[in-house]
């Protein structure tokens, strides 16, 4: 069997029962019970603090003995939107030089600047039509990664504590669209236990959370987060959203049907 025919079904019964015992683990148990559990297990980030503690605990657990020749056994997915802040970018040099991790880049389809996406679905689309920018830059490039890596389950740095549509989000759950299993290891922390972590060990973030950022994403919809605020509020200020579609995907059937016909 190849990666790509690879799956790993869970029923509700199943997933229903794994919540209700994972829930009391550390973000480090979850990992290593998910690295242990299942084969084409990646780490899909966008370098935002939660996933950057993520990259520094699988550098630190203790797996096995033929994973000590790999400095960070768990590859990782970045989706470049091509509008991420120099900033983001900087941090994402600096994290392969830190802990040596395998990146597996993925763009929108057929663009490889800000410039060429302009030029191919015109400007400012995230203001014209932001369900379509969201699905050209987020959801196929994300999609496009599961299917061309052959992924069985992601880690992700979703937390509860972010508000919006995470106030509820369960340890694992799994994507309809992909039947991609997705783990949420640090769904029960709250930002300052994420930042203690991130002081206490010393690992690099984005410059840009000095400067009152909590959630960092595309330049054009991402502004300082004020006192009070949930983390994700500066996230597409004014507009009735608070995820950009990589983790809700049912919203962009129609697109995704259009794609894979």
């Amino acid at each position: 069997m190849t990666s790509s025919t690879l799956k790993v079904v869970l029923t509700p019964e199943h997933l229903e029962h794994l919540n209700k015992h994972l829930q009391y683990l550390t973000p480090q148990e979850i990992i290593r019970w998910a690295y242990v559990t299942f084969p084409n297990l990646f780490q899909t980030t966008a370098f935002g603090l939660t996933g950057l503690v993520t990259i520094d605990m699988i550098s630190k657990l203790d797996f096995n003995e033929e994973d000590e020749v790999r400095k960070h056994p768990i590859d990782l997915i970045f989706v470049d939107t091509l509008h991420h802040f120099p900033q983001t970018l900087a941090l994402v040099e600096n994290i392969k030089q830190r802990y040596g991790p395998t990146l597996h880049v993925f763009q929108p389809l057929g663009v490889t600047t800000e410039t060429e996406f302009a030029q191919k679905y015109g400007e400012q689309l995230w203001e014209t039509n932001d369900n379509y920018y969201d699905y050209l830059v987020k959801v196929e490039p994300s999609q496009r990664a599961y299917s061309e890596l052959g992924v069985v389950a992601v880690l992700t740095g979703r937390r509860k504590s972010q508000g919006g549509a995470r106030g509820s989000l369960p340890v694992i759950e799994v994507e309809a669209s992909s039947n991609t299993i997705k783990i949420n290891p640090f769904c029960n922390w709250d930002f300052k236990q994420v930042k203690q972590y991130v002081d206490e060990h010393k690992v690099p973030y984005n410059e840009l959370l000095d400067l009152g950022y909590k959630s960092v994403g595309d330049w054009h919809s991402t502004v300082p987060v004020a006192e009070g605020e949930d983390e994700r509020s500066g996230r597409w200020k004014g507009k009735a959203k608070t995820e950009c579609g990589i983790h809700e995907t049912s919203k962009f059937a129609q697109y995704l049907k259009q794609n894979s016909n």
